[in-house]
């Protein structure tokens, strides 16, 4: 996989995405612009920097672009299931302590990689590698919980107005975009880690973590926004 193909598979799903958003935040339209060509040119560097690698012969080219593939086939599922899928009305009023319950998971997660980081900041692998494998099992176990939710009650819509409605469009905009973002890093974190490659691993620790931080915690905010106007 070149860099040019990396670049067009990311800019196909990038401008699908953001032009959704960005039709749907109706007077925030500049804000959202902001938003999503910082992330977007965040989002090119770091394949050009996933290429690098693979040139340097750090990574297998067959690995990373097999994480590409069950990225954008997940991230494609997601949006299909959302905005697509209708919900089951089988399903209205009942099982709706899955929004709750993803909030926790993201929560729980935030904690895992918090103190994942206290303790590679104090040299104790084992400790920081047992946190991390937390958080993932946290992040993996919301993903599940999440589309059973939204296959279940579809998606949700904040009936705020005025400057609440634009705060949480911004929120929910970055959140929504750095999920996309995420998926594909912290899988290559995780593999640059369990091969071995402890050099790239920290070279990509530094981009992934504060990304999947925010993921998390945002995911909390979104919740405590819908659950104060919409739950």
């Amino acid at each position: 996989m070149t860099a040019t193909d990396t670049h067009r598979a990311i800019d196909a799903v990038w401008r699908i995405e953001s032009a959704r958003i960005i039709a749907g935040s109706r007077g925030s339209c500049e804000t959202y612009r902001s938003w999503y060509w910082v992330l977007y040119a965040f989002l090119v560097d770091f394949c050009d920097l996933i290429v690098s690698m693979e040139q340097a012969e750090i990574s297998p080219s067959p690995v990373v672009g097999a994480i590409v593939v069950v990225s954008g086939l997940a991230v494609s599922f997601l949006l299909w299931l959302l905005y697509v899928h209708p919900a089951s009305a089988d399903f209205a009023g009942r099982w709706m302590f899955l929004p709750a319950l993803n909030a926790l998971l993201n929560g729980l997660c935030a904690m895992a990689l918090c103190v994942g980081l206290y303790f590679i900041k104090h040299h104790n692998r084992e400790a920081h590698r047992a946190s991390m494998l937390l958080a993932f099992a946290f992040s993996s176990v919301f993903l599940v919980s999440y589309i059973v939710n939204h296959a279940l009650h579809g998606d949700t819509i904040f009936p705020g107005h005025g400057a609440m409605r634009t705060l949480y469009l911004a929120i929910l905009g970055s959140h929504v975009i750095l999920s996309i973002v995420a998926l594909p890093m912290v899988l290559t974190t995780f593999f640059f880690s369990l091969t071995g490659r402890f050099a790239m691993h920290r070279r990509i620790a530094r981009l992934t973590f504060p990304i999947w931080l925010y993921v998390s915690i945002t995911g909390v905010v979104v919740f405590v926004f819908l659950k104060a106007y919409a739950y």
